[in-house]
């Protein structure tokens, strides 16, 4: 339907072009005709007024009849009068003149004809090639609404239908990876539930069956009391410490999180990070050995910040054995600040190496009450700095995270 309407508004514009082409044609040439005319009559009346000053002898009637080609009327003595100012027996310029201007119609109009013809055939190859292109994209536009995003119609091209193929190619991709990232989102976050549902289950169920044996067992003793009472407030503590944690990886994730950065001394970053793990430090035995010059500054959220190294610390601690030290170095240069922390604990299996930052995830040697989410929201802060982190570690030699934050 579209291609047989819009063929028809061509043939209609043709037509119309056609006729005003031609008619203008007619009117340039009438116009150009009779000025030929005019210079024509003007000269013949010329030589009429010169051959009656000249020979006065001759009669004006004799002059026409001549000038009208009359055969009668056309004698030798006429002739060598005219002969002298061009004009000949076998010459009727007035006619001559029509019958040129006749032709000239005839091959003009013929010339329009024929070269609008050649137009018009050009107009349509090219209206169908674009309608073809048109309808290219409607299919195209019709597979995306179906959630068909495998497109290739990328060409090369200056005009404007193979721009907007190519802008719409674009936005192909664009709506292909949002979906993927979309689907990816819904198969993360039933991961995520499904893993928040296990973590919290296993602690509720235990206070569940604890809760059961002191309601059950009024006589039960103080002391199997008491530890059941301890248990279950570990295990609500575990839960609290998940709840909250999981709430700081939502707001990021909802980008409600603004960061207020300000210069920090990252000596006293430190320091204060390692004062507030003080006590599982000296349960352990373990030393920090820092080498930090003082006047080492990074523009970051300072609270934010604390709660990054505080569990990359942490969970070097968590796998650092008793009697052993954890070094901390910090390097700086115009480009970033570079911050290592390397432990000399049991290290980290390759195929758990690059799952360290996924959430939930614990491996081999993860502690009993580790949640898998403390590294994932340090990587999250620290990203959220212009930063990045990496590790390095090695089985029986520890581990080294690297921490950049970029100027």
């Amino acid at each position: 339907m579209l291609k047989k309407t819009s063929t028809r508004k061509i043939i209609i514009i043709w037509i119309s072009l056609m006729l005003v082409a031609i008619l203008g044609f007619l009117s340039v040439v009438t116009i150009q005709n009779k000025k030929y005319e005019q210079i024509i009559n003007v000269t013949i009346a010329n030589i009429v007024d010169k051959i009656m000053t000249k020979y006065p002898e001759t009669a004006e009637e004799e002059i026409i009849q001549i000038l009208q080609n009359t055969e009668n009327n056309y004698n030798s003595e006429n002739s060598k009068i005219l002969k002298k100012y061009g004009y000949t027996k076998d010459e009727a310029y007035i006619q001559k003149l029509r019958d040129s201007m006749n032709n000239n119609i005839k091959i003009g109009i013929a010339l329009i004809l024929a070269f609008g013809t050649l137009i018009l055939e050009i107009a349509i190859i090219y209206n169908k090639k674009r309608e073809r292109k048109i309808k290219q994209i409607n299919q195209y536009l019709t597979e995306i609404n179906n959630g068909k995003y495998e497109l290739k119609i990328k060409e090369n091209g200056e005009d404007e239908i193979t721009k907007l193929r190519n802008e719409l190619y674009k936005t192909t991709i664009l709506l292909k990876e949002t979906a993927e990232n979309s689907e990816k989102e819904k198969i993360s976050l039933r991961n995520s539930l499904a893993d928040i549902s296990h973590q919290i289950k296993t602690p509720l169920t235990s206070i569940r069956i604890m809760l059961d044996n002191i309601e059950q067992n009024p006589n039960m003793d103080n002391k199997t009391r008491g530890e059941f009472i301890k248990e279950i407030s570990k295990q609500i503590d575990w839960i609290s410490s998940l709840i909250i944690s999981l709430l700081k990886l939502a707001k990021f994730d909802a980008g409600a999180i603004v960061m207020n950065d300000k210069d920090v001394n990252v000596k006293e970053l430190i320091n204060n990070v390692t004062s507030n793990l003080a006590i599982i430090l000296d349960i352990k035995n373990i030393k920090i050995k820092q080498k930090i010059r003082d006047n080492i500054i990074i523009k970051a959220d300072y609270n934010w910040q604390i709660e990054a190294l505080t569990n990359i610390i942490k969970n070097a601690i968590e796998h650092s054995p008793e009697n052993s030290t954890i070094y901390i170095d910090v390097e700086n240069n115009s480009f970033f600040t570079k911050i290592r922390i390397k432990d000399e604990g049991e290290g980290i299996d390759k195929k758990d190496i690059k799952h360290i930052f996924d959430r939930f995830y614990k491996a081999k040697q993860s502690s009993e009450g580790s949640i898998g989410i403390g590294l994932s929201l340090a990587k999250t802060i620290i990203e959220k700095e212009n930063g990045y982190i990496k590790v390095e570690s090695e089985i029986n030699k520890g581990t080294t995270f690297e921490i950049k934050y970029l100027k």
